[in-house]
């Protein structure tokens, strides 16, 4: 599975909007992967950041 994949599952499934430094310590991968998963997320417009820095699954 891709980290994208993993990222937004994650998003998903959580009840509140997560900072990138949280899912990569949930997901225990490099944060780099989850800053890039969470640009290419929002590109295709699967996530939002209801606030500065944190992102959620729309």
């Amino acid at each position: 599975m891709e980290v994208k994949d993993l990222v937004f599952n994650l998003l998903k499934e959580s009840s509140e909007p997560l900072k990138g430094g949280e899912i990569a310590e949930k997901l225990s991968i490099d944060k780099k992967d989850v800053d890039k998963a969470i640009k290419e997320l929002k590109k295709e417009e699967k996530i939002c950041s209801p606030k500065r820095c944190f992102y959620s699954a729309n």
